[in-house]
Order: C-alpha cells, then structure tokens, then sequence
C-alpha cells in the first residue's frame, strides 16, 4: 500500500495524519492558506492535495467532489499512506426551524440514506461521528461566538429531489419522506458525512464533520450569488481548532 494512490496521486509523506475533506476543489487552496507553509501535492479529476503545517504538525487538505462514492475513494487512499482523522468541511441545506443561513452545524451522527456505506457494512451500523473531535469543534465554534448547532444530519444521494420535491412526480411520496426527518429532528442534509463515519469507525479512526447552512429552512431553492459570497472560513477554523486540540493517532 505504499505506492502512489491511483486517484488523488499522492504517496506516503505527502498528506498529514489530519486531513481537511471539502467537497469542491476551489475551497482548497482557501483551507491551505490557513496552513504554514502551504504547498500543492496533486491535482487529479475531483481531488486537489495541499499539505502544510499546523504548529509545526503536518496537515493536509483534499477535495472529496460530490456524493459519498468519491468521497470513499478519497478516504480509501489518504487512509492507505498514513492519514487518520478526517474533517468534512462543507455546504448543507437546513430543514429545521432555527438552523439559518450562515450558521454552523457540528455533525454528531448521521442517516445513511446513501448507497455507498452499504457496500461496507449493513445498515443496521450506525454512522457515528469521532466524540472528541465532535466535542472539540462544538467548543470551538461556540468560543468564536458563531452561531454553533449538534446533532444528527441525513447523508443522501440525490440533492434535487430535496430541493424541488414539489416539482417531481413522486411529489408526495417525497415530501412525506423529507418530513419524517423533521420530526425525527434531523438538523440538515448533506452527502458524505456519513460515509466519513462509517469508514473511520470501521478502521479505528477519526472522523468528524462540520458543515455550513446555505439557506433558510423551508427554501425551495438555493441562491447561488448568496452563497458565493458567504464567508466560510469560520468552518474551517473549527476544524482546525480541533485538530490542534487533539493528539495524533498512532498507527
């Protein structure tokens, strides 16, 4: 397992134990600014790798793309050259009164409403989230006075069902299914934080997700200008905040 990883094109040496995982690629370098000495290890269809330093501990960024099944992949190979907590920093969609636009969600489990975990491990095993590291970005976005939730979050595979349930033709059928989340208090959806979970869990890893609120619940749509122009660095301070709170993992 040490050769060069065939999709993110990185080796042993080349990520820290500690990596960020945003979905889209243009985040990346944002998250690397953050790090001392910031340098690009690959760039390979969705995935983009920077390493850097944190306290003069290694840590890395690399870019999932969208779903659970490359995030798997990602996951995959940064796991196989040596990296053991993982930190989804990414976009949801709230569907809970009082979750709004801006405001951060601390994933602390998940619904596994994906098809790839399954592929893993039956459904009847949860996707639980890391406890310290959940813990420790609560704390951290509650000490930047940001507007900080936990709690559990739906993973899925299909992102326009929810957004124009109205408009499908399993119009019911789906918006009985969005409400049975509501009431079941799930926070927000997004689509790979519980594929995170579940492959940490399954390795005796860490793994951990904080994501930022795109709309107000109750939207039928989300306003892309709006978000382009949210400001998402206090998600990835948490993240970071957490990672330096918390000891490396030893293999």
């Amino acid at each position: 397992m040490g050769e060069l990883q065939y999709h993110i094109r990185c080796k042993p040496g080349d990520v820290g134990d500690a990596v960020l995982l945003p979905g889209d690629p243009g985040r990346v370098e944002s998250i690397a600014k953050l790090f001392d000495r910031p340098r690009l290890i690959a760039r390979n269809r969705e995935f983009t790798t920077y390493t850097g330093e944190l306290d003069g501990r290694p840590v890395s960024v690399c870019s999932t793309g969208i779903g659970s099944p490359s995030t798997a992949i990602a996951i995959e190979e940064l796991m196989a050259i040596g990296a053991r907590t993982f930190i989804r920093v990414g976009t949801t969609g709230s569907i809970q009164k009082g979750v709004g636009f801006g405001d951060l969600v601390v994933a602390t489990a998940a619904v596994r409403d994906e098809g790839t975990t399954p592929g893993y491990v039956p459904l009847g095993y949860p996707a639980v989230a890391d406890f310290e590291l959940a813990q420790s970005m609560l704390a951290a976005g509650r000490s930047l006075n940001h507007r900080t939730h936990a709690g559990i979050v739906r993973s899925h595979d299909s992102l326009y069902t929810d957004l124009h349930a109205a408009r499908m033709p399993r119009r019911e059928e789906l918006e009985q299914a969005l409400q049975v989340w509501h009431r079941a208090q799930v926070l927000c959806n997004d689509m790979e934080s519980s594929t995170i979970f579940v492959l940490c869990a399954l390795r005796g890893l860490r793994g951990g997700s904080v994501l930022t609120v795109v709309n107000e619940p109750g939207e039928a749509d989300i306003e892309p200008g709006r978000v382009a122009d949210l400001d998402l660095t206090p998600m990835f301070m948490v993240a970071l905040a957490a990672v330096r709170q918390l000891a490396p993992i030893k293999a």
